[in-house]
């Protein structure tokens, strides 16, 4: 999962920038409207955690615009004020759920998370594939019935592979999901991490390379086949 924190309070915006990250999620942050605004709509972010006071671009004007782009962007605002009229006014531009700070980061997560669920609603919370379970929820793999130790980017890349179901993923879109924006784009980080994964998955292999295009994970050959 993808999140953008707009927030220009620095210790806060990094706070939840680093907690957000324990959790495995692809996090980038911007600390004014006007980086927020380009960033929200230049890439695609499943969440965007927006502070609605912000300089430069107020964070109504982005919220507005995201929703106005069509964009599947799920938008998390967070308010000083917690008054019933000041979450009624977010949620009427548009914001998907509404938080006033201060706040239990354990409660912005859950919120998070449940907002990303929503920006790809296609994705069942148990990824199935032959005898491999990935539970998106829980955050755990196992195959044959036996856990399979994980680094949270090698679990990003293959929760990405199986909700692709079999279709190609370049290591451009891994990056993108998985990664943040400081990850170096011609880096081998995608190409190393696959190799672990696999190595970690065993055998018979579930990742297979497409040349020249990516990565994927077609379906498992039956015992016929």
């Amino acid at each position: 999962m993808r999140v953008l924190v707009v927030e220009d309070e620095r210790t806060l915006a990094d706070a939840i920038v680093r907690g957000l990250r324990r959790e495995g999620l692809a996090v980038d942050v911007a600390y004014d409207g006007s980086d927020g605004h380009e960033m929200a709509l230049v890439t695609r972010y499943d969440v965007v955690v927006l502070d609605r006071d912000l300089p430069g671009v107020h964070g109504d004007q982005i919220c507005a615009d995201l929703v106005a782009s069509g964009a599947l962007t799920r938008v998390l605002m967070l308010t000083a004020s917690g008054s019933v009229a000041d979450r009624v006014e977010g949620l009427q531009l548009g914001a998907d759920d509404y938080l006033p700070k201060p706040f239990a980061f354990d409660e912005l997560v859950a919120r998070v998370r449940a907002l990303g669920r929503r920006a790809t609603p296609q994705a069942p919370p148990i990824l199935i594939h032959g005898d491999l379970l990935l539970d998106q929820a829980q955050r755990t793999v196992t195959r044959a019935g036996q856990p399979v130790d994980l680094t949270r980017k090698e679990f990003g890349v293959l929760e990405e592979l199986l909700k692709a179901r079999g279709a190609v993923v370049s290591s451009e879109e891994l990056l993108e999901r998985v990664w943040d924006a400081n990850t170096d784009p011609f880096t081998t980080t995608v190409r190393v991490t696959v190799m672990t994964l696999r190595k970690k998955l065993g055998d018979p292999p579930v990742i297979e390379t497409v040349v020249g295009a990516g990565y994927r994970a077609p379906a498992p050959r039956t015992a016929a086949g």
